[in-house]
């Protein structure tokens, strides 16, 4: 699959679309990846299979260069090696990468991390074994994923999401289960699940949320409207702390999240299936290309 490596560095590359801004992406990623091998996907499922690939052969730096979907397939085909993911973000949205301290599309400057090789190990987390970095979500975010088409995604960017969110808005929430292994059983509307602070963009979402601390951070809406969820994520957004009786915030090693209905679960922006669901955490599993911190 990869030629005979010329160094330890193999970069995966989600082109996105075959157009002239795509092609544009590839040749900066190329011109700066000039002595490592550039793998381009062309489906959804390549990035997993080229990171484990990558891994069995050897290479010890596997660098994802996409959004946070790409960067959620790299890591699930390099877990459990020894290879160290390496980030040149350049998708819709790009929320681990941000966490990590690095620069959006400044691909210069990410690719100067990746060459000083700092490596930073944080935590990896899974839902039904399937692994993602930064966040998790049960329902309204998860049915937004569902319905928001990649056209309206090419046109409006991260806004999609919203406009997705908004006419999902009217229709009756799922009523779901939650469990985690030191609390008592609660019902929700709708869960969201972080391993880092950030979720959608650059306000500290997870209030207390450290990407290697072991722990899963959880927010549950309680048994909300759509529009009342809505109102209460500006709430969360904005504020320093979470105050509202609606809305509840904790720290957790293990979760699961069940339904009587078919409710969608998405991981670092893409769908994955439905409930039930079942999520943990492995301290310290992932080795990561990142800035040096002050």
């Amino acid at each position: 699959m990869f030629e005979e490596k010329m160094n330890d560095t193999v970069v995966i590359l989600n082109p996105a679309a075959n157009s002239d801004r795509a092609r544009r992406w590839r040749t900066r990623v190329e011109s700066l990846a000039q002595n490592c091998q550039v793998c381009a996907t062309s489906q959804p499922g390549d990035a997993e299979t080229l990171a484990r690939h990558a891994a069995s052969e050897g290479f010890t730096k596997i660098v994802a260069a996409g959004g946070d979907g790409t960067i959620n397939e790299v890591v699930n085909g390099l877990a459990g090696t020894e290879a160290t993911l390496g980030l040149l973000p350049m998708g819709t949205v790009n929320v681990f990468a941000s966490e990590l301290g690095l620069p959006s599309h400044d691909l210069e400057s990410c690719w100067r991390v990746i060459e000083r090789d700092h490596t930073r190990i944080v935590d990896l987390p899974s839902a039904n074994g399937k692994h993602f970095v930064q966040l998790a979500g049960v329902g309204l975010d998860a049915q937004a994923v569902k319905e928001t088409s990649a056209s309206l995604k090419e046109n409006f960017g991260p806004v999609s999401y919203l406009i997705s969110a908004a006419q999902i808005a009217a229709r009756k929430p799922p009523q779901l289960f939650i469990e985690a292994h030191d609390r008592e059983k609660m019902e929700g509307s709708f869960v969201l699940i972080g391993n880092g602070r950030r979720y959608g963009g650059p306000f500290p979402f997870f209030k207390q949320a450290v990407i290697d601390d072991g722990l899963l951070d959880v927010i549950v809406f309680k048994q909300l409207g759509y529009f009342e969820i809505i109102r209460y994520l500006q709430e969360v957004f904005f504020s320093s702390e979470i105050r509202v009786p609606e809305i509840e915030y904790f720290q957790t090693k293990r979760l699961r999240v069940s339904s009587n209905e078919d409710v969608p679960v998405e991981l670092d922006g893409e769908l994955v299936g439905i409930c039930p669901v079942e999520f943990q955490i492995r301290e310290k599993a992932l080795r990561v290309l990142a800035p040096e911190r002050d």
